[in-house]
C-alpha cells in the first residue's frame, strides 16, 4: 500500500466528506494541530518508562484523540462526552493531592518526563486554539472543547507529579524567591548532614 497520493502537492486536501479544501482550512489545521499533540505524547510515553501506569494512562488519552478527530471531521458522529472530561479532573485532583502545594508560579521543566509532559501541555493548549478558532466556522459539540480544555490542566498535574516521584525540586519563576529556596534546601541538607554525624 502507498502512503503518498499526490493529491496534495498543490496545497489542497480532502476532507472525510470527500470536498476538496485548502490545506490552511480550519477543520484541517484543527485536525493537524491535534495529530502533533497526540504524537508528542508518544513522545513523553517514551520517556515515562519508570511509570508504567501513566504510559497505559496517557496511551488511552492517545486513543480518546483518535475519536475526538472522528467526531470533529464526521457528521453525526459524536464519542468523546462530558464523562471523559469528568475523568481528567478527578486525575488533576489526584496528582495535585499528591504533590507539594502549589503557592507561586513555577518554571516549566523538572526530570526528562516532567519537562517533556510539561511541553506537551503547551502543545495541547495550541490545539485548543484551533478548536476554538474552528468552532466558530464549524460549531463543536460542547465535550470537545472541554475535554481539549481540561487536557492542558491534567497535563500540568501529571507533570508535576511525576517531577515529585522524581525527586526534582520546582523552581518559581520569581528569581529572588528561587535563590531563597535554594538557600533552604541548602541549609537542611547541611543540617541533615550534621545529624547523620553525631
Amino acid at each position: 500500500m502507498k502512503i503518498y497520493t499526490r493529491v496534495g502537492d498543490q496545497g489542497m486536501t480532502k476532507q472525510v466528506s470527500g470536498k476538496m479544501v485548502s490545506k490552511t482550512d480550519a477543520q484541517i489545521v484543527t485536525l493537524g494541530d491535534i495529530d502533533e499533540f497526540q504524537s508528542y505524547l508518544g513522545v513523553v510515553v517514551a520517556s515515562l518508562s519508570a511509570h508504567p501506569d501513566l504510559v497505559d494512562e496517557l496511551s488511552e488519552v492517545q486513543r480518546k484523540l483518535y475519536m475526538l478527530e472522528a467526531d470533529i471531521s464526521v457528521k453525526r458522529h459524536q464519542e468523546i462526552t462530558l464523562d471523559d472530561t469528568t475523568h481528567l479532573e478527578e486525575r488533576v485532583d489526584y496528582f495535585m493531592a499528591n504533590t507539594p502545594e502549589l503557592t507561586e508560579f513555577i518554571l516549566p521543566g523538572g526530570s526528562t518526563a516532567g519537562s517533556q509532559l510539561q511541553y506537551a501541555r503547551t502543545v495541547a493548549r495550541r490545539a485548543e486554539r484551533s478548536a476554538v478558532a474552528l468552532n466558530l466556522e464549524q460549531p463543536l459539540e460542547p465535550a470537545i472543547l472541554n475535554y481539549l480544555n481540561r487536557l492542558s490542566d491534567y497535563l500540568f498535574a501529571m507533570a508535576r507529579y511525576v517531577n515529585h516521584l522524581d525527586g526534582y525540586q520546582e523552581v518559581p519563576s520569581n528569581k529572588e524567591k528561587a535563590e531563597q529556596k535554594a538557600a533552604r534546601a541548602a541549609r537542611r541538607a547541611a543540617k541533615a548532614a550534621e545529624k547523620a554525624k553525631d
